[in-house]
């Protein structure tokens, strides 16, 4: 029997008429004998609520704690869901996501899908059941409860979907597609209705919300089409999948990631402490540099953190700077902006053009990252959405 995998976003679930909608569009899909696996998120702002308690009670909550509590969002949405299809006359079971077979890593906040043990839900398929997977959970391998990071119930319904050996990855949320932008940074924003897989894990690297890098690097790995919708006005999608090299061509998106500090480390002998550090306290860097030789006095490194995940940033900076006083500086004024293409690797033109538009308008550019399929600028926060209009406006026709 064919068999899909649909994921629903936090907005298609924010409410129990939301649920209900959902519901019937699922027994829809059932009733024409495909078998349904279904992955949620937690209800509306759930997410942000409950870390907004726990930082209520403690700037530095504990990141396993963090994930036993962030858990539970999922789990609301999945029983109401199940409780949604059996009035419909719909038999489904809800299952977290331990349950379903998804092993991570023993990280906290930020796991990655290492395995997925998919027994149970074969049994419950077998059994002619809607299975509804709580999204952005899993289980260490030593047993604690772990979350995937921002997006990670797109993995989770990618991952289920290679396990399970799904004909198709139904991503449902309040948008309906990839935007070449933030339309709500740029009206113009033009929809895509195709896109590589190399493309938009670039755009999701490079701080984009859309779907999640893990995910898309398990979709590109298992070759599972995916495609990208609006819950509840459906027309356009985004299409993403396998595209020849010959079809990429050009600039595709112009994006950018807010949430991010970049750190001067001066003092090398001070540097091993401090990646040992953040190894520790779990946080994964980015764009790592040196200058000078290591042993020369003026060796040093500089390198990024996404803070969009970090519920206790403040102290993890407070550590840093008391151990290392003035061998450190820590920047958050700055964003990255990200031009999205392919080819880049080529030649230098849309680097060369890129830096030349932002000196024409006054925008200085701070640290120039690039991959064959990105070209990133660190620049001042407070320019960013002008730094975005202006590329955009010129690179994409």
């Amino acid at each position: 029997m064919k068999l899909i995998v649909q994921k629903y976003g936090g907005s298609s679930v924010a409410d129990v008429d939301k649920l209900k909608i959902i519901a019937s569009m699922i027994a829809s899909v059932k009733k024409q004998g495909i078998d349904v696996v279904v992955v949620v998120s937690a209800m509306g702002k759930t997410t942000n609520q409950l870390i907004e308690m726990a930082k209520a009670i403690s700037p530095d909550p504990p990141r396993r704690e963090i994930d036993m509590l962030l858990s539970t969002g999922e789990r609301t949405s999945m029983a109401l869901l199940c409780i949604a299809l059996h009035e419909e006359g719909i038999e489904s079971i809800s299952l977290t996501g331990s349950q379903a077979g998804i092993i991570t890593n023993d990280r906290h906040n930020d796991a990655r899908v290492i395995e997925v043990r998919p027994v149970r839900v074969f049994d419950e398929l077998d059994k002619g059941k809607v299975v509804v997977i709580g999204g952005f959970q899993g289980v260490s391998y030593k047993r604690d409860i772990t979350t995937l990071g921002r997006g990670g119930s797109d993995t989770s319904a990618v991952a289920l979907s290679a396990a399970l050996n799904a004909e198709r990855c139904e991503i449902y949320s309040d948008v309906d597609g990839v935007y070449t932008t933030d339309p709500n940074i740029v009206k113009d924003a033009k929809h895509l209705p195709e896109i590589s897989y190399q493309q938009i894990q670039e755009m999701a690297e490079a701080g984009a919300k859309v779907l999640n890098a893990q995910a898309v690097q398990f979709a590109k790995e298992s070759k599972i089409t995916l495609y990208a919708r609006n819950t509840f006005n459906p027309g356009k999608e985004t299409v993403i999948k396998d595209v020849s090299k010959k079809e990429l061509s050009g600039v595709l998106a112009v994006v950018y990631e807010k949430e991010i500090v970049r750190v001067f480390i001066h003092d090398a002998d001070k540097i091993d402490w401090v990646l040992q550090y953040l190894e520790e306290q779990q946080i994964p860097i980015k764009e790592f540099q040196v200058s000078g030789i290591a042993g020369d006095k003026g060796y040093k490194c500089s390198f990024i953190i996404s803070t969009s995940s970090l519920y206790n940033w403040e102290k993890i900076k407070e550590a840093l700077e008391e151990k290392l006083r003035d061998g450190i500086y820590i920047n958050e004024s700055l964003a990255a902006l990200s031009i999205i293409g392919e080819g880049f690797s080529r030649n230098n033109d849309a680097l060369n053009n890129t830096m030349k538009l932002l000196d024409k308008h006054g925008i200085n550019y701070y640290g120039v990252n690039t991959t064959s399929f990105r070209i990133s600028l660190l620049v001042e926060k407070y320019l960013l959405e002008e730094a975005v209009n202006i590329c955009h406006e010129y690179w994409i026709k």
